[in-house]
Order: C-alpha cells, then structure tokens, then sequence
C-alpha cells in the first residue's frame, strides 16, 4: 500500500484529528491512537451505540491501533516522547498549548526526531489574538462564512447535516502531511508544523465569496437550493419527492428546455448564455418546477438523463445502501467490528490504480493494543504491568 512503513501517532479525539488519521490508515499507514485510560476517545459513545459502542466508531477508528495512555502523567509523556521519536507523523487536534504544557511542543519534538512531521489542528490555529478561544467545527463553519449560506432567504441558517468543518480540516491536514513528507524526501528538508484552523479549512472552499465583496461589495447571501448567479441549477418538485437540476451549460440548458417541452424558451436569443439567464431565473425555475411536478422522481431522472441533462434524486441513506452504483465501485464495504457484528461501512476514496487504500483492521476497543505497542517501544512485561498498576496505561 502507498502508506505501508509510515508511523502515525494520533492524539487527537472526536472528528478533525482522527479523520486525518482513518485517512491515512486507509492507505497503508500505522496508526497508533493514543487515548485517555477509562473513557477513551469520546467518539466511541457518540450518536447511535451497538454493544455500548458508536458504529461512528467503527469507521473512524479502523485501521487504527489503541494505545490507552494517560499524558497527564509524567510517565505518559516520557512513553509518548519514545513513540513519536520513532515516527514520521504527529497528529494532535487539542487547544493550543497543551502540547507545549506537557513538555511536547514542536521544538522538544523537533530536538528528540528532526523529521517529524507535526499535524495541529484547533478552532481558530496556534496564532492570532482568538488562538486560545475553545472552538469547534460547527463554530469554524460560521466564521468561515458557510452557515451565512445555508438557509433560505430570511430563515435560520442550518447545518448541512455533517461535521463538515472538522473533515474539512481532517482533508487539508492530510493534504499537508503529504506535501511535508514529500519536502522531507525529496528536497531532504527537515520536518514541520503545519497549522490548520476550523475556521479557515472552510473559508479556503467558500469559492468567490471574498473576491466579489473586494471588486463589487457584494455580500454573498442565503439561496436556498439555488446556485446563485448560475442558472438553471436548483431543486425541483416531483409527486414523490425533490429532484436536483444542473441545466446551466448553454448547451444543456436547450436539452433541458426540450425535455420539458419548452423550446420557446431554449430557443430565446437572450438565455443562451448564463447571464441572460441569471436575469429570468425565476421564470425558467417555475417552468422547470411546472413540468417536474406533473411527474415522478423516477419519470423526471429517465427524461433528463435520455435528455443528457445532469439532473439526481436526493438521497438518504436508505438509497445509498441499495444503489447498484455505490456498490459497484465498491462504495460500500462490509466490516466485523470486534465484537463480531458485521456492518456495511463507507468504502476508500479516492481509488488509486495502482496502490488502492483497504480495510485492514477493524476499529479496536479501548487499549486492545496497549501491551504490544509498549513493548515495540522496549517496555518489559514489568514495567508495563507497574505502568498499568498506577494506571498510567490501561
């Protein structure tokens, strides 16, 4: 696999670091999650529980292995200290400065393994005057500018039903480690820190959202389902449900407007090209709504896609678990956790030709690997059993 030989030490809890650190996993790498003795990460007693463990679980954690060690203790530090001088990556999502309180800040890192690689992620990163400021994903997403966005006009704004601040930052950290052991290995540069915020993960996908307020002083405003400035690209009604539309290609728009029997308007000189049909949006929507709604899901998706117009259902999870589609690109992968249930999963992305990512190992319980990783570390059968006495490790 593309990651087989790297180490990866995981301290982070919830989503942001251990999102990075499944990533990573899922293509090879050694993950060793260091968790708090007792309770662990408090991701494993999150949303829906089987056996009094979350199945969130078992996606985030797979590939992983559980060291339960408590960093409060000055034995701890001493034990991770001899885990990360071995490894090329640290992984860590606390609030800034508790690295630094422990005794492992970058610079005693980078004295003890010049070539680490060091992922901090936090709400608002490690300068600036809100670095000490608790911050969570959905705080990174308001002040990245997301949340202005999703609503309606003149309704609350909502989430978009995911933790998509965290896995944002989780993504642009990976991408990070990836450039730094690429600096390490080719240009022979040392190890680094990268620095990713909550807030700015979101804000560097927010598109043209500050380029149009420095050219025009344009605030960018809630559109609903619309795409605004883009048309025709909406959610349509259906006698069954809602169908998403993208009819905004010139030529597609015309396709569009045949498919729904209304060449007049794919024939009008002034809609065919976007801005003309920014300007009569609210026209072309309602005759795309007024066909949509006198048919089905299903009937609206087989005239679009015989049309070639990109047009998809909305999909719940349901759909997705019975979609040949999913299944085909191997989307959706079965997995024995390791108290023997078997659940259907989230497969790898993205697909490599040639070193593709694999579940290898299922999400561990708290500590299972605990006694094998101190001994990788040169810790005797003794000295892991008075570690565990005081309970330093479990």
């Amino acid at each position: 696999m593309a990651l087989a030989g790297l180490r990866v030490i995981e301290m982070g809890q919830l989503i942001a670091g251990p999102f990075c650190g499944k990533t990573l996993g899922d293509f090879g790498a050694d993950v060793v999650k260091i968790e708090p003795p007792g309770s662990g990460d408090p991701l494993r007693n999150w949303r829906l529980l089987q056996d009094g463990t979350s199945v969130w679980w078992q996606v985030q954690s797979r590939n992983k292995r559980s060291l339960a060690l408590d960093l409060r203790a000055s034995e701890g530090q001493d034990i991770a200290r001899r885990l990360i001088a071995e490894a090329d990556v640290l992984i860590e999502n606390f609030r800034p400065g508790t690295l630094e309180a422990w005794g492992l800040g970058p610079d005693a890192l980078h004295a003890l393994n010049p070539g680490l690689v060091i992922l901090r992620i936090s709400g608002y990163g490690q300068t600036g005057p809100y670095r000490d400021l608790p911050g969570f994903g959905a705080i990174g997403e308001a002040m990245g500018g997301l949340r202005h966005l999703t609503a309606e006009p003149g309704r609350v704004p909502v989430r978009v039903g995911v933790s998509i601040g965290d896995t944002l930052a989780a993504l642009h950290g990976a991408l990070g480690i990836l450039v730094a052991l690429y600096h390490r290995k080719v240009h022979g540069g040392p190890g680094q820190v990268i620095d990713v915020a909550l807030h700015e993960a979101v804000f560097n996908v927010m598109e043209s959202l500050i380029p149009e307020y420095s050219a025009f002083g344009v605030v960018r405003e809630p559109a609903g389902s619309a795409l605004p400035g883009i048309a025709p690209s909406n959610a349509y009604p259906c006698t069954d449900g809602w169908v998403l539309v993208a009819g905004n290609g010139d030529s597609i728009f015309k396709r569009l407007m045949d498919a729904i029997g209304r060449p007049d308007l794919g024939q009008a000189p002034d809609l065919a090209s976007n801005a003309g049909r920014v300007a009569r949006v609210d026209e072309i929507d309602a005759a795309i709504a007024a066909w949509s709604r006198e048919h089905s899901v299903q009937q609206v998706l087989d005239a679009l896609a015989a049309a070639r117009v990109p047009a998809g259902k909305v999909y719940t999870a349901r759909d997705i678990a019975e979609d040949p589609h999913y299944r085909a690109r191997d989307m959706l992968l079965s997995q024995t956790t390791r108290d023997g249930h078997t659940l259907e999963v989230p497969g790898i992305v993205p697909k490599l030709s040639g070193t593709p990512g694999a579940v290898r190992g299922s999400a561990p319980r708290l500590g299972d690997d605990t006694n094998a990783i101190l001994a990788e570390a040169g810790l005797t059968a003794d000295q892991i059993d008075l570690l565990r006495r005081k309970g330093v490790v479990q």
